[in-house]
């Protein structure tokens, strides 16, 4: 079971840095934690198409560098926790976690005995392909993996406390997106009652001692959410570094004078002679 980086960087009394990558392809992820730039990167099961035989193949080009992976499977979906822990994931965040009950679904699927249920396999990736005691990995699998309730509805937020208190969740993570749609301002991250119910995460959390995080957008909001609690930050994505950088390319050629050619002239209509 390889350590958690997100875990060593808590134990040292720092926040853990990570991104969320969308695109398919195992170069990214590689790239990403060869190059050193996070301790973490976020796999996203819950929208869009990656499967967890795709995800399995990110997880591996990861490992390349060293980095956790934090993969979050939709809604209810415990037994798909436990292929995504086996494909070695160290984190799993759960969307949508609206109770205690549930947070305690949640340790039960994706904790082995005593703390949870989770069901043994020791030939996938992170018990060493077959190579690992089993005892042995089991306990390093407790150990090593950690655990996020989303917290994204007002319902939520009046829950967050006791959703926090379950034994064997580590973090809640404040979702503003979904938050933000349904208290009735979408896409507003700034409205007061979207920082107000961030806010009230991160007391909740750290009330009952866990850890709290969330999504960053600039280096001000960065501080401002370390200042407050937050010890993990998913800092940006793919697919805005994407759009920046060729935004950026874009008006650097149309300063040479490139872009799209332009529309050929209209044929004249032909006009029958007259006499």
């Amino acid at each position: 079971m390889k350590p958690s980086r997100v875990l060593a960087r808590w134990k040292e009394g720092r926040p853990a840095l990570c991104t969320l990558v969308n695109l398919p392809d195992p170069l990214l992820p590689e790239l990403i934690s060869t190059l050193g730039l996070v301790d973490c990167i976020w796999l996203d099961l819950e929208h869009g198409g990656m499967s967890v035989e795709t995800a399995s193949l990110l997880m591996r080009a990861a490992r390349q560098g060293g980095c956790d992976i934090l993969a979050r499977p939709a809604k209810g979906e415990f037994m798909r926790m436990g292929r995504l822990l086996e494909g070695g994931a160290n984190g799993i965040m759960y969307p949508r976690c609206e109770s205690a009950a549930e947070a305690r679904e949640l340790v039960r699927w994706a904790k082995f005995a005593p703390l949870g249920e989770r069901g043994f396999a020791g030939g996938n990736a992170d018990a060493g392909y077959g190579a690992s005691n089993i005892a042995d990995y089991v306990a390093a699998a407790n150990r090593e993996t950690f655990l996020a309730p989303q917290i994204e509805s007002p319902n939520a937020l009046a829950q967050a406390r006791a959703i926090a208190e379950v034994e064997g969740v580590d973090m809640l993570f404040f979702g503003p997106g979904d938050f933000s749609v349904l208290s009735g301002h979408p896409g507003q991250f700034d409205h007061p009652s979207v920082l107000d119910a961030c806010e009230e995460t991160c007391a909740a959390a750290l009330a009952a001692g866990k850890r709290f995080g969330t999504l960053s957008f600039g280096l001000d909001k960065s501080r401002r959410l370390l200042k407050m609690g937050a010890s993990f930050l998913v800092y940006s994505a793919d697919m805005i570094i994407m759009h920046a950088g060729l935004a950026q390319l874009k008006g650097e050629l149309a300063a040479l004078g490139a872009g799209l050619a332009p529309k050929a002239p209209a044929a004249a209509k032909s006009k029958r002679a007259t006499r």
